[in-house]
């Protein structure tokens, strides 16, 4: 998945990953978007005024506020009737059909090819990017390569058409696919950045209504980023307007995707997310909740996934596992790293403790070295999900350069994509203007794990972003599996399904709790060695059995196992996130993916355990 993305020189990230996006590395444009056509003068927002005709209808402006003009969508409604399937085809095809343009150039010259119709000439208005501080040096830099002339204004909102203009198709034959489809999206008023790592992220294949997609989705990210100032989050019902054109947009494609990509509305999480308490927050107030009778054991079960999920995605998981509400918990509270998730159990919430000593809960208590370097205008206590892979020696290369080429405190405009690139791959400060990723072994302590957990025994430095990357908080995990301790004196048997690198056996044991019997099941054979490894060192007395893959349990197979240790105590385990993940953008499917149907595995071995051991008793 990210096989050798730490080793490469490059600034790209494969976010398949069994994690949500935390952070994304994208900025908003401070433009609005302007265009003009004949007597009606179209405003990003999608609002339309005339200055001779009382109105449109809201059928038209659907389309207007996507950035098609008047004529092109008069042509479309023309040959297909007010059918939205069929005039966004039409819309679309012309876009193909001359890709160098934007939508209502294309239509003029598809027009000027028909002898039958000559559309008037009107003014056109484009709009422009600023070059202030809340664009990067990408943007100016690809720009400065695009045009021979610069055609962007810093000084004014709207940059008029002329024969700098390099949409004709004279200018613009010589640009490659990749330019021209960039042209086009920022021409509809989306941030050229954005657009181009859109791009990079969603493959060459994507299609408009993926990229346009994929962009409001790092949009959306990025106003919900708990780290970030209020002052620079971008406000997504203001400003250029792209965010409601790329509802308006979604809406009209959605009978056309074979399936979503994004679904912008997910379920709502608390803030704080504390779940029902955690031990460094003021105590709340009385939780009360009601587990059904079905749901109580044996044996105890938890299950985990990312918080961030597709809409419904929690309301069936809750659904399948007996209609428990789920417990959102953010690891922040815990430790020095963020860590989004939701959990579902039967366990009680009563007289939970947290594993002792309590880890360090910022960056600079975490990392004490780091400290001497940290800048004044670098305001993090806490770093963004840990995901599984890093920043590449070019990055910070480029950060150290970009900042010692300043005395003192670097301009702003240098600070934020120094703190963007930060946010978003966790990296600290180790020297003077020296910023670096984190080591593997500050990603075990900080995820809860002991020193070297993921080391040696052949794995690589890779594999062990990987396995940590996806693996649980063991403190978040052992402070809701505390209860189970004074509950089970003379230890337990434990059902660990997806085991990844054994957080749920850490975590136990940490807390002091006897491993009788472990059936592990893992399908990564990196991480089935980490779990036999630390199994062997802490001298466990009891028998760990592992499988790697969960389809192995049936009906006799788990039969055989609780006849031979008399039942399982606990059942716990996390299935894969792929599909459920904001940074999937290729096959986020929800529950139906191919990896995080597992979940559906999950539920049927727990019913099977429940249901042989109902019988036995």
């Amino acid at each position: 998945m990210d096989k050798h993305l730490s080793e490469e020189d490059s600034d790209n990230i494969d976010w398949d990953t069994e994690d949500e996006l935390e952070i994304q590395d994208t900025t908003l444009s401070s433009c609005r978007d302007l265009r003009t056509n004949g007597q009606y003068a179209i405003s990003g927002d999608g609002e339309a005024s005339s200055s001779s005709v009382p109105g449109q209808s809201t059928f038209i402006q659907k389309f207007l506020v996507m950035g098609f003009s008047e004529e092109s969508i008069a042509k479309a409604i023309e040959q297909n009737g007010e059918n939205s399937d069929l005039v966004l085809d039409a819309l679309l095809t012309l876009k193909q059909n001359f890709p160098s343009c934007p939508p209502d150039i294309a239509t003029s010259q598809a027009i000027e090819d028909s002898p039958e119709e000559q559309p008037s000439a009107s003014p056109h208005l484009e709009p422009c990017i600023n070059s202030d501080d809340s664009s990067s040096e990408y943007n100016e830099n690809f720009l400065d390569d695009v045009y021979e002339e610069d055609s962007w204004s810093s000084d004014s909102d709207y940059c008029t058409n002329s024969a700098k203009q390099c949409y004709v198709k004279e200018e613009s034959s010589s640009l490659s696919e990749k330019e021209q489809t960039i042209l086009f999206l920022a021409n509809m008023g989306y941030p050229v950045e954005e657009v181009s790592i859109a791009m990079e992220r969603c493959g060459p294949e994507a299609s408009l209504a993926e990229l346009t997609d994929f962009i409001c989705a790092a949009q959306m990210a990025r106003a919900e980023d708990p780290y970030l100032p209020e002052d620079v989050k971008p406000k997504l019902n203001h400003g250029s307007g792209g965010y409601k054109k790329r509802k308006m947009f979604n809406q009209l494609c959605k009978s056309k995707k074979p399936r979503a990509i994004f679904d912008e509305e997910t379920i709502r999480l608390p803030k704080p997310m504390i779940g029902f308490g955690v031990p460094t927050e003021s105590v709340p107030a009385i939780v009360r909740r009601t587990i059904p009778e079905q749901a109580f054991g044996p044996p105890f079960f938890y299950y985990e996934n990312v918080a961030l999920a597709p809409k419904g995605v929690w309301d069936t998981i809750s659904r399948f596992l007996y209609d428990i509400e789920p417990e959102f918990v953010d690891s922040k509270y815990f430790c020095a790293t963020a860590r989004k998730r939701g959990y579902i159990h039967n366990l009680p919430i009563e007289n939970r403790f947290p594993l002792l000593p309590l880890p360090p809960r910022t960056i600079n208590e975490a990392l004490p070295l780091t400290k001497k370097w940290w800048p004044s205008w670098d305001p993090r206590t806490k770093l963004n999900c840990l995901q599984t892979a890093i920043g590449s020696a070019r990055l910070t290369d480029r950060i150290r350069k970009a900042v010692e080429a300043f005395d003192g405190e670097p301009p702003m405009r240098v600070q934020k994509f120094v703190l963007d690139q930060c946010r978003k791959w966790n990296l600290v400060w180790v020297g003077r203007n020296k910023v670096a990723p984190l080591e593997p072994d500050e990603f075990e302590m900080l995820l809860g794990f002991p020193k070297n957990h993921t080391r040696g025994g052949g794995i690589s430095r890779t594999d062990r972003y990987k396995s940590l990357g996806n693996s649980f908080q063991v403190d978040t995990v052992a402070y809701h599996l505390s209860v189970l301790k004074d509950m089970f004196p003379n230890g337990m048997n434990v059902l660990s399904l997806f085991s990844g690198i054994g957080g749920a056996e850490v975590a136990l044991y940490r807390l002091g709790i006897q491993l009788n019997n472990v059936v592990s099941v893992e399908k990564s054979e990196v991480n089935r060695n980490i779990v036999r490894s630390w199994w062997e060192q802490t001298n466990q007395r009891g028998n760990l059995i592992d499988f790697d893959d969960v389809q192995q349990l049936n009906g006799d197979r788990l039969e055989q196992l609780i006849d031979s240790f008399g039942g399982f105590d606990l059942l716990i385990g996390g299935s894969p996130c792929n599909n459920l993940a904001g940074s999937n953008r290729v096959s986020r499917d929800g529950l139906e993916g191919k990896e995080s149907s597992l979940f559906y595995d999950y539920v049927r071995i727990l019913d099977l355990v429940k249901s042989i051991m109902s019988r036995q008793r």
